[in-house]
């Protein structure tokens, strides 16, 4: 019998390294497709179609969602975001997870479609400073920008204890190993309902 497709959803506020997460798990474990997020705005330089994002028009995109062909979906600064259906239907198809970056308020709405089907895992930075740090070391926003995504995280930590688990990334490959453990004990738990279904 074929192990069962999760959508895995890896949330954090900006620079507590999901990406750099992202890319340990996929080293780790074959078994993981890696989500690409559709959005409506423009291409950055260097970004590239079907790799880094599905680009849409925002008619393409509205129609879309009126179509039902978003798992999630949200309106961020002036631009909209989302994870199409057909993501999750090829892993499932492959027999493989789907591992997903997306905010909070995606994350909350994939617990709701899918409660038996999601793990919600939310990073943390080891402290604020620290994160504080991580941001304006990137070099890649204005101070104006670097205080609206503080501003930003201090709200998603909040809400930190509603995802099923939270893992500080202190280290990448050390956070990315109990990552794994924890994949691994919620799919032994999933084996533990079937058997107690049947």
């Amino acid at each position: 019998m074929k192990s069962k497709s999760f959508l895995v959803v890896i949330s954090g506020p900006s620079g507590v390294g999901k990406k750099t997460i992202i890319k340990e798990l996929t080293k780790m474990n074959p078994d993981f497709i890696v989500s690409i997020s559709a959005t409506s705005r423009n291409p950055r330089i260097g970004e590239i179609e079907g790799v880094d994002y599905y680009f849409l028009s925002e008619k393409e995109f509205i129609a879309r969602i009126e179509n039902h062909e978003f798992l999630e979906w949200a309106m961020v600064h002036g631009n909209y975001y989302g994870t199409l259906i057909q993501n999750f239907l090829k892993a499932k198809e492959r027999n493989m997870n789907l591992l997903m970056e997306i905010d909070v308020q995606g994350g909350k709405t994939i617990k709701k479609k899918f409660p038996q089907d999601s793990i919600l895992i939310f990073l943390l930075p080891p402290t604020f400073d620290e994160l504080e740090k991580r941001i304006k070391g990137r070099g890649s926003e204005n101070q104006d920008q670097i205080n609206i995504r503080l501003k930003t995280a201090k709200l998603e930590l909040l809400v930190a204890n509603e995802y099923d688990y939270t893992v500080i990334n202190d280290e990448p490959n050390l956070c990315a190993k109990e990552i794994m453990y924890i994949l691994k004990g919620s799919r032994l738990d999933e084996k533990e309902r079937t058997k107690r279904n049947h």
